[in-house]
């Protein structure tokens, strides 16, 4: 729960959108913001101070995915670490026929990627999810062509949250020579991810959704693969991207994994009580409620849930008004009246994913803030459903 001030506090359930950053994070950065403030690059104690703090935080975030420093590469965010190897394949096979495969539930930052390297001539292949949201082995199996150089597949979505088979679809491609990269966005912090064990050549992170600062993430690149530069001028980050590195910003990415990883466990069983007595406690009340996407096998804290014949987004305008918040899709499509591509590709109708609303629990949240989510959202439905009448 969050309280303001000459407000009422604010239950914030939609941390798949955002976290709020760790106080442990936020402390380690506020020096490199005011009193170490030194250009990294810079060969003083203040800039020798910021580039050994980089170092660091580099470390810590590989020791948090099971990789090796070098292969840590700082970026603004997920995004950009997931438009940067979509582009890069392109760039690399240039003047040849290239094929990519992603899935259809990918982030925009993915799609969008794509729909653009398709318009300039790269062929791409969406492949379609079951039901609950999983890419099938086999579907991967029959997309690829003797052209294919890439296979880009989320490791854990960001609506519903399922998690898919990165593993067992790594050690295929990874026998057949195929480059492999996941966006690891939701899933690093919050599961364990161990490239090895995934066999991903690229992996993208973001930090402010493992309680770290907005505006930087990093990309994993595998020892010895070739990537083109994203930026041209110094040698930053390796030569890869060039400009005056966000220090304080990289400082909170590596406090913020390193703890998020060392409460995982008791964090992610904690998490997964409150999304089973969220679902308990709104079917008691509201049988009809169904839950979208896999039941087993998806994030501990996030659960997508189908409230038939009632608006998505009047039931969380209706909770907003009480204090808490939830969402009706990906944060990046928000305020969109189209619906979720997520829900769409698990064959629901226009009108169910409509009636669709996400609640992400973090690790600031409370089993007691759970029993007041039930109760809102059980008056907010009977709300909405006597206005239809």
């Amino acid at each position: 729960m969050i309280c303001f001030e000459g407000h009422n506090c604010v239950i914030y359930a939609d941390n798949a959108a955002t976290t709020k950053i760790s106080d442990l994070a936020f402390e380690k950065m506020v020096p490199f913001l005011r009193e170490q403030y030194g250009n990294a690059s810079s060969q003083y104690s203040l800039g020798v101070k910021a580039r050994y703090a980089i170092e660091q935080a580099r470390e810590q975030a590989a020791r948090g995915i099971y990789a090796e420093a070098a292969e840590i590469l700082f970026t603004s965010g997920g995004s950009e670490a997931n438009s940067w190897v979509l582009r890069a394949i392109s760039e690399m096979f240039r003047c040849k026929d290239i094929h990519i495969i992603t899935s259809s539930i990918e982030h925009h930052s993915v799609l969008n990627a794509c729909h653009a390297l398709k318009s300039m001539g790269t062929e791409v292949t969406y492949l379609p999810v079951n039901s609950i949201g999983t890419v099938e082995i086999g579907s991967v199996k029959t997309a690829i062509k003797p052209n294919t150089k890439l296979v880009s597949i989320m490791l854990a979505n960001n609506e519903i949250g399922t998690i898919q088979p990165i593993a067992e679809i790594g050690k295929y491609l990874h026998e057949r020579g195929i480059l492999f990269h996941t966006d690891a966005v939701q899933a690093v912090g919050h599961i364990p991810v161990d490239v090895n064990d995934l066999q991903v050549d690229f992996l993208s992170a973001s930090a402010h959704k493992f309680n770290g600062a907005k505006g930087t993430g990093f990309l994993y690149k595998r020892s010895g693969l070739k990537l083109p530069s994203l930026v041209f001028g110094g040698d930053q980050e390796h030569g890869f991207r060039a400009g005056t590195e966000n220090v304080a910003g990289i400082v909170a990415l590596g406090y913020a994994i390193e703890e998020c990883v060392s409460e995982m466990d008791s964090t992610a069983s904690r998490l997964k009580i409150m999304v089973e007595n969220t679902i308990k406690g709104i079917q008691k009340t509201i049988p009809s409620v169904k839950v979208n996407g896999n039941t087993e096998k998806r994030l501990p804290g996030t659960v997508n849930l189908r409230f038939d014949g009632v608006s998505g987004e009047s039931l969380m305008n209706l909770l907003n008004l009480k204090d808490v918040c939830v969402s009706t899709s990906s944060a990046c499509n928000s305020g969109k009246d189209i619906p979720s591509h997520v829900l769409i590709a698990l064959g629901l109708s226009e009108n169910q994913a409509k009636s669709s609303i996400r609640i992400s629990y973090g690790r600031y949240n409370t089993l007691e803030e759970v029993e007041t989510v039930v109760e809102i959202i059980h008056k907010a439905y009977i709300k909405i459903r006597n206005a239809s009448k």
